[in-house]
């Protein structure tokens, strides 16, 4: 081969791993796509909602990053990892490693805080434990003892909650008007359980069918705090004289009954159970205080007493991050004269000081100029919005200084306010002058513009969607009719002028306080689109989604809809209701319906259909078919939830588990219903020549046409 050859091929070698290639991709509803994108540059994949830009950066680009990594680790290690699908794709060359910055929740728990996500615990923990001002006469203490979740480090009281939970007669009875027949004893169990207690009282002597206020004090605190389990026969359905008299003819009872107390059964229940609904049932029976121990602070009174720039690590965990810059700059700077007391009486914990302060400042950095210096390290994640949580992770990989790396972000702008885009822009820039590349799933046309590749999905939704339109640099997009980004990138499209509407009343709240919000007075017209806007930690959500909402649901004399589902149920009842009232305008207000960005359903076997309601009409309109008739088939017949109509080999999945030896397990479509999740019975019943599992297979387009002329 001669030296111009040899140059050839050099570049050819050199143009060929500046880039991705995919090759037949065809995840969800990608058609086939093939697919050439620049490394070491910001990429970003464009579209309607639904055109399939997830499908490939995530479901196609980063899956197969992942499974390729996995593959190099040890079967066992394998089994550790929450492993996506492998990706249906004939071929990706040129794929480096990648990172996924997904809008997800980092841990179902309140235990999980800006803290722990970001790594700044383990600084702070670390930097008392080492360089903390500790009491005369106290042992030096290890990193785990200023954590509330460790052994070492929870207040003993509380268990690292910072609240206490004990339950009351008041808890437990909260109508003290009613007999105990009556059910005043609400925390006692509901149906046959319950019933079965009560007979079990009545047979202990205690009247069933007097007012529970009327009852004699030592009767009432022994029926709901005893530790005492007595066994006595039972006569269901007796009254008190009834039972005397069956007991002195020595009657044979139904059965003997175990008498259980109420703050027994609220207690046990809560810590065995593994029913979530029964967990969350017996909760709202327990009320909780902050624990006198700990002050709410979660941690023992050592490791409280080590302080460090004259605050303890809760007080310190719980100041605004830009505050928390402003308090270690001196110190990672070398000019804070505690540090030079420091310094004077111990010079190796001045170093520590020095460099874990260094630390701190340069991660806190970042995420200041991402516009987080509002949140606090002690905020618990669950109380984060998506695009935060994104951020915040985003800024751990920014000062992580890896390269080589492919991060893979879904709509880092979301909750992001325009003012704070350029900082999001910078963080971006900085991880590709590190020389690594992002692929980025986007709709804000800033975030669009800032790219250096365009990746345009669509040209609609669903099955109108999934090809590439359009792939190269921005400014090649205007030459693209198709696009539908192309027309609101360069100014084409506009929004429709439209009159506003005249406010028919006003709610007006008072005094509203949480979170950053202290004695707030907001008036909310009524019978319009209202939008609540401010830059990133203002208090929208804190307004709205919480105060707002608390607020209107107790007025209307109901429970506020969770805003989290996430977590253990006592971490969430610990969360700090608002502060407020609503002075007027709550006379037109008959209803309160929260929506938020929570997924819909509660199982995997949840779907469009069933969170509608839709499958229930679906259902009763193939029973109604002459076939379903003369087979005697009800509309439980066509439910993929019970035995009679899903398929017996995969229970209604539609797809089973593949155990593998040496490999992570694989779920494949079910061999005997293909997918389909019923039984073959049941999929021989046709509605205008289309099976049930035909009909919950069709997009909304056309069902909605499957449907129109379907009378009401």
């Amino acid at each position: 081969m001669d030296k111009d050859s040899d140059s050839t091929s050099l570049t050819a070698v050199q143009e060929r791993t500046g880039f991705v290639r995919v090759r037949g991709a065809r995840e969800h509803n990608l058609k086939n796509v093939d697919l050439e994108i620049p490394r070491d540059a910001i990429v970003v994949f464009t579209g309607v909602s639904g055109s399939g830009k997830s499908s490939l950066a995530f479901g196609t680009l980063y899956a197969e990053a992942q499974r390729r990594y996995l593959e190099s680790v040890s079967p066992y290690a394998r089994r550790l990892f929450h492993q996506m699908p492998v990706p249906d794709v004939d071929d990706i060359e040129g794929l480096p490693p990648a990172v996924a910055l997904q809008q997800q929740r980092g841990s179902p728990t309140t235990r999980s805080s800006v803290g722990s996500v970001t790594t700044l615990s383990n600084l702070l923990r670390m930097l008392y434990s080492r360089a903390g001002d500790y009491p005369r006469g106290q042992e030096i203490l290890y990193a785990e003892a200023f954590s509330p979740n460790t052994p070492e480090g929870a207040c003993p009281r509380c268990h690292g909650l910072g609240r206490v939970y004990e339950v009351t007669e008041r808890s437990m009875v909260p109508d003290d008007t009613l007999t105990i027949r009556e059910r005043a004893i609400a925390a006692w169990p509901t149906a046959w359980h319950g019933q079965n207690l009560r007979d079990i009282a009545t047979t202990l002597g205690f009247d069933v069918d007097r007012p529970w206020r009327d009852l004699p004090k030592k009767d009432r605190n022994w029926l709901l705090f005893t530790d005492e389990q007595p066994t006595v026969p039972v006569y269901p359905g007796y009254t008190q004289a009834e039972v005397r008299r069956a007991l002195k003819r020595k009657e044979e009872p139904a059965y003997q009954g175990t008498f259980t107390s109420a703050k027994r059964h609220v207690l046990h229940t809560f810590a065995n159970t593994q029913s979530p609904l029964m967990k969350r049932r017996v909760a709202q029976y327990m009320v909780s205080t902050e624990c006198p121990l700990c002050n709410g602070k979660r941690l023992r009174p050592e490791s409280l007493s080590v302080t460090f720039a004259g605050l303890d690590i809760a007080d310190i965990s719980s100041l605004p991050l830009a505050r928390l810059a402003d308090i270690f700059r001196p110190y990672a700077d070398g000019k804070a004269p505690p540090l030079a007391k420091i310094e004077a009486e111990h010079p190796e914990k001045a170093v520590v000081a020095q460099r874990i302060a260094q630390d701190l400042v340069a991660r806190l950095s970042v995420m200041l100029d991402l516009g987080l210096g509002y949140l606090s390290v002690d905020r618990s994640t669950p109380t984060l919005s998506p695009g935060e949580l994104q951020r915040l992770r985003l800024a751990t990989q920014v000062r992580s200084n890896l390269f080589g790396v492919v991060y893979v972000l879904d709509e880092p702008s979301a909750g992001l306010h325009p003012a704070d885009t350029e900082a999001l822009l910078n963080a971006l820039g900085q991880l590709k002058a590190s020389g690594n590349s992002q692929f980025v799933v986007e709709h804000n046309l800033d975030v669009i513009r800032h790219a250096d590749w365009i990746v345009d999905v669509g040209p609609g939704a669903g099955e109108n969607g999934g090809f590439v339109i359009y792939s190269g640099p921005p400014s090649g997009l205007m030459q693209v009719e198709a696009s539908q980004t192309r027309r609101f990138l360069f100014g084409e499209s506009l929004l429709p002028h439209r009159d506003t509407r005249q406010p028919k009343g006003w709610l007006r709240l008072a005094g509203v306080t949480r979170n950053n919000l202290h004695g707030l007075d907001v008036a909310f017209p009524l019978g319009t689109f209202t939008t609540v806007t401010g830059v990133s930690g203002s208090g929208k959500s804190s307004l709205v989604s919480q105060a707002l909402v608390e607020l209107v649901a107790e007025h209307l004399g109901h429970d506020a809809p969770a805003p989290e589902e996430e977590g253990e149920e006592l971490e969430r009842a610990a969360t700090i209701a608002s502060e407020g009232r609503i002075v007027s305008g709550m006379e037109g207000i008959k209803r309160l319906v929260r929506v938020d960005q929570r997924a819909i359903g509660r199982t995997p076997r949840s779907n469009l259909a069933t969170y509608t309601g839709l499958f229930d009409h679906v259902r009763k309109l193939f029973a109604a078919t002459k076939q379903a008739r003369a087979r005697r088939y009800d509309a439980g017949r066509f439910s993929f939830n019970v035995a009679k109509g899903r398929c017996p080999h995969c229970e209604g999945e539609g797809f089973v588990m593949v155990e593998l030896l040496f490999l992570p397990s694989v779920y494949a479509p079910c061999p005997t219903c293909h997918g389909a999740r019923y039984n073959a019975d049941t999929l021989k019943i046709k509605y205008r020549n289309k099976s049930i599992a035909d009909v919950l297979g069709m997009t909304v387009d056309a069902a909605w046409e499957f449907f129109a002329d379907e009378p009401p």
